[in-house]
């Protein structure tokens, strides 16, 4: 499976309502905003959201969420090293070559030869201190609110049993839960060919990526995103005709404008014609 050759740039219009996109667990979990109260989800954020679709679709994923694992490893370190993944501790002993388990490590987990991974782990064992940096092709950027967002706090109390028999009822603990009520946000990325080379990363793979855009928030609800809070509303596909681009990213990135109802307008790019792709 050859490289990627072609430079692509892409970009997601997405909606939240009444909902918390992002918490912030240094400030009460409270939706992210920046100080002109923009609101803000991470691109770690967003890399969990591509990782759980792509897992989902039967994708081979490195970094899985606890709740969500297919493999029943423990840990990073133990996926890494399990023999059942076709690399097995000798991949990560100090006088491996890196270069060789590099490759094994992309030919097998999407994630890896998308957003690149870096293996360190502690020394000591047959580890002895062994780090494999890999930088991905694909980069994320974090999503923000067109307009600064209201956001709305709401005190609750919580009954829990936690101790004997379970027959008494615990004492009520108050808490707070945090939504934003409405906004548009945007986010933006690229993929970059020469990085692809190192890793691995194909036109197949590109096209994974975009089938999986679309349903960013699929199966993602939960008690601060409900089914249907969270809705990609248009993704915007950018192929270059090199790998250099015709383009810069900032210059294709800056001719999108989107607008406080989600509505798009694109300035046109003499060469460079957009996919429109709409949410799931």
């Amino acid at each position: 499976m050859s490289a990627l050759q072609n430079k692509i740039d892409f970009a997601v219009v997405l909606r939240v309502k009444r909902a918390n996109p992002n918490g912030d667990p240094l400030n009460g979990n409270r939706p992210r905003t920046d100080y002109g109260g923009y609101g803000e989800i991470t691109d770690v954020c967003l890399k969990r959201k591509l990782r759980d679709r792509l897992l989902e679709s039967g994708k081979a994923i490195f970094v899985q969420s606890d709740d969500r694992k297919v493999d029943g490893e423990t840990s990073l370190r133990n996926r890494a090293e399990s023999a059942a993944n076709g690399l097995g501790k000798d991949a990560f002993k100090k006088n491996a070559n890196k270069d060789a388990t590099a490759k094994l490590a992309c030919a097998k987990w999407f994630d890896v030869r998308a957003f690149g991974q870096v293996f360190a782990f502690a020394a000591g064992g047959d580890a002895g201190g062994v780090s494999i940096p890999i930088r991905g092709p694909v980069t994320i950027q974090s999503a923000f609110s067109v307009e600064p967002v209201s956001i709305t706090s709401t005190q609750i109390t919580k009954s829990v049993s936690g101790e004997g028999d379970g027959t008494k009822r615990g004492s009520d603990t108050m808490g707070m839960k945090h939504r934003v009520d409405s906004g548009i946000y945007c986010t933006f990325g690229s993929i970059n060919p020469q990085l692809a080379e190192r890793t691995g990363f194909s036109d197949a793979d590109a096209q994974v990526l975009k089938a999986i855009l679309p349903k960013m928030f699929e199966n993602d609800a939960s008690s601060a995103r409900p089914d249907g809070s969270m809705e990609v509303l248009t993704v915007v596909w950018w192929r270059h005709n090199c790998k250099s681009g015709q383009y810069s990213s900032a210059k294709v990135h800056g001719s999108l404008t989107v607008n406080a109802d989600g509505s798009i307008r694109l300035d046109p790019l003499d060469g460079l014609d957009p996919e429109i792709i709409s949410g799931f």
